[in-house]
């Protein structure tokens, strides 16, 4: 496809003008442009056409989606339109800020997050991106490597190429990108859909923590992957590299590193969910697929685990099989823990509370509701959610102490805490 040069021009459906100032990058369906867009800067995809199986029925889910409110913040969403040029078209969305960087460079291990907080941030906010796609009726359809910009700082997370999101029961013509397709797309036995996207958002999260592929093991290693072995390996008959009954895909010493360093990393309970994610079972039946909202709450649970040793080290300390730091040894006993109706939070000084544990069936992860701080072996929560709250002590559930917003207060073992909707107990 020959690129548009400088200063090319052309209207969109709304009548704003497009003028061309640079390429950015190219894909597999088409190219991307930085444009003056009405007088603002923004991004320009750009379709040949050639490119497209069916450019009509495309050009018509890209008119819907613009229509369609988007999913979230986190989504580069169609904006506008431009007509046609030929069989050539494009749309506009807003521009990659620069602090963002391609998926893609954390794999191959030339991007790095600056924390684990920040590589748990990425999860849940890839996870509750698509949670929000697909609660809005829609599915992805081509999720894979290339779809995500993250900033390695804190882990924000914006997702791209939104030009393949269809509604329920509609296709837009693509199956997915290799090794990313769920099984029954490889062996053609179905078309993408929600539970094919919840195989590729599997895939994501094992590659985004293990820098390998789940299905690429000793059995993808001694033969050229053509089209005969990819159908078998992705497709037929695959088996995750950490199946706890079936060896015969592990990781290869030398070649799967990141999958062997990593793994052990992993708190017992994430390595059990991501076993289930990759069982026969889920990899044959798509209606046993792990759901986002499962994801969610482990990367929740996951965050509020993560802790300093005194070492220096950092690390998931998991209260429920309490394991040693891989560093000094050292094992991460807790004076107390914060016993919600879903989660149980070591308490330490990096320790916070969320909206998703202080109100009842509520995922939001982001919303901040109380702090942790520590002085003298004496451990104080400071309530910021903005409401009150009410404590009681020695087994009593009634209320002996009202906690204001930006209060805070002593924590201590058998005090119960009522947030409202939902109560904790610290244990």
């Amino acid at each position: 496809m020959a690129d548009l040069p400088k200063g090319f021009s052309i209207k969109t459906r709304n009548m704003a003008k497009v003028v061309v100032d640079q390429k950015l990058g190219e894909g597999g369906q088409g190219a991307v442009y930085q444009v003056d867009y009405n007088g603002a800067s923004k991004a320009l995809k750009w379709y040949s056409g050639k490119k497209i199986k069916a450019p009509g029925k495309f050009y018509a889910n890209l008119e819907n989606n613009i229509k369609r409110a988007r999913p979230s913040d986190a989504f580069l969403w169609p904006e506008d339109i431009t007509v046609k040029s030929g069989a050539a078209f494009g749309y506009i969305m807003d521009l990659r800020p620069p602090e963002y960087k391609d998926f893609t460079k954390f794999l191959i291990g030339r991007e790095g997050f600056a924390s684990i907080t920040a590589m748990t941030n990425a999860a849940l906010q890839i996870t509750a991106g698509f949670r929000e796609l697909h609660r809005k009726g829609c599915s992805y359809q081509d999720l894979n490597d290339g779809n995500f910009f993250i900033n390695p700082k804190n882990g924000d997370v914006l997702i791209c190429d939104n030009d393949n999101v269809s509604e329920y029961g509609k296709n837009s013509g693509i199956a997915g990108k290799a090794r990313y397709m769920a099984p029954e797309i490889v062996a053609k036995n179905a078309r993408p859909d929600i539970k094919t996207d919840r195989f590729s958002l599997s895939v994501v999260l094992f590659m985004l923590w293990t820098n390998n592929h789940p299905l690429e093991g000793k059995a993808a290693c001694p033969v050229c992957m053509d089209a005969a072995h990819e159908k078998k390996i992705y497709g037929e008959t695959p088996v995750f590299i950490f199946d706890p009954d079936d060896k015969s895909n592990r990781p290869v010493h030398g070649l799967h590193k990141g999958a062997i360093n990593r793994w052990p990393f992993l708190p017992r309970y994430a390595q059990e969910l991501f076993i289930k994610a990759f069982s026969k079972d889920a990899l044959s039946n798509p209606a046993n697929r792990i759901i986002e909202q499962d994801w969610l709450r482990l990367f929740i649970r996951m965050r509020g685990e993560i802790y300093k040793c005194p070492c220096g080290e950092v690390y998931f300390a998991d209260p429920a099989a309490p394991n040693p730091c891989p560093a000094c040894g050292k094992a991460n006993t807790f004076p107390l823990y914060i016993k919600t109706y879903r989660y149980n939070l070591p308490v330490h000084q990096r320790a916070k509370l969320y909206t998703c544990h202080t109100e009842k069936d509520s995922d939001d992860f982001e919303t901040l509701a109380g702090e942790i701080s520590a002085a003298d072996g004496v451990f104080k929560l400071k309530n910021v959610s903005g409401k009150s709250w009410s404590i009681s002590e020695g087994g009593d559930k009634m209320p002996q102490a009202t906690i204001e917003p930006n209060a805070a207060f002593m924590l201590k073992k058998g005090m119960s805490i009522s947030f409202g909707s939902a109560e904790a107990e610290i244990i």
